[in-house]
């Protein structure tokens, strides 16, 4: 029964030819499992010969939904009863919206393209709004994001969109600062492995954070958050913190303080 297969039991299986990088096999496992026998819609960007979507449909069931997308016309041959396919490139919009109007939503896509940067980031854009709550968008092979065949390393590089990726889910934080193509509406987790990164889409857990205190009893205790000094000099002059103007001076010199200690960390970020 494949059911009860590892991926890389039906990988080695296939008769038909399939490209993986050892590692990504318990990656997949760890990200997957959940989705076997759900009847999900998956979807595979890069065909080439068309071996991993026969993986694919034996590993999520006969239920699931399989579909492939390439940019070379020749891999329409591999569509079958088990598998879709859709001719297109991954870099271009006006193909995204065409096919998530006729596909509708999905619930994963997997990411196994052209590499590149802007074909990495456009299918991720395009994708995410599309993926249904709970589902995942996966990109493989982001080492091309080191890669100077790629024209990296880049500012706009894939990985380097990722890591923003982190300041638009803390961008959810109450005040804190947005982003543009903040994914934030709908990733609410990313997970980076080697060569891979995971966005978690659920569009329930995107709200806005907020502070929750119980009615536990209060010690009355003083919240040292502050360097002490700084709290000592709060208490000997309580008096001025009526005024708006020494607030703002005083988070002015908390600044400068904590930036002025962070650069002992720099060694750090070598």
């Amino acid at each position: 029964m494949n059911e009860n297969k590892k991926l890389i039991e039906l990988f080695n299986e296939s008769k038909y030819r399939s490209i993986k990088w050892e590692k990504y096999f318990s990656i997949y496992e760890k990200l997957f499992n959940d989705y076997k026998n759900k009847g999900i819609t998956f979807v595979e960007i890069g065909i080439l010969d068309g071996g991993s979507l026969e993986i694919w449909k034996k590993y999520f069931g006969d239920s699931s939904r399989i579909i492939g997308i390439d940019n070379n016309p020749e891999c329409k041959k591999f569509q079958n009863e088990n598998y879709e396919i859709f001719i297109g490139s991954q870099s271009d919009p006006g193909f995204w919206k065409k096919f998530y109007n006729e596909v509708g939503n999905v619930d994963i896509v997997l990411d196994d393209g052209g590499h590149t940067n802007d074909q990495q980031i456009i299918s991720l854009i395009n994708s995410i709004k599309n993926i249904n709550d709970g589902g995942l968008h996966i990109v493989e092979d982001v080492h091309s994001s080191y890669q100077k065949h790629y024209g990296n390393p880049y500012k706009y590089s894939f990985i380097n969109f990722s890591k923003k990726t982190i300041d638009d889910i803390n961008s959810t934080f109450p005040s804190l600062k947005k982003f543009d193509y903040n994914l934030n509406q709908f990733v609410y987790s990313v997970e980076f492995f080697e060569s891979i990164v995971a966005f978690k889409v659920n569009k329930n857990l995107c709200y806005e954070n907020r502070l929750l205190e119980n009615k536990g009893h209060k010690s009355n205790n003083t919240d040292t958050t502050l360097d002490v000094g700084f709290i000592n000099f709060r208490k000997r002059f309580k008096y001025l913190y009526k005024y708006r103007i020494f607030q703002k001076i005083e988070r002015f010199f908390i600044k400068l303080f904590y930036r002025y200690k962070s650069k002992k960390l720099k060694k750090f970020f070598k």
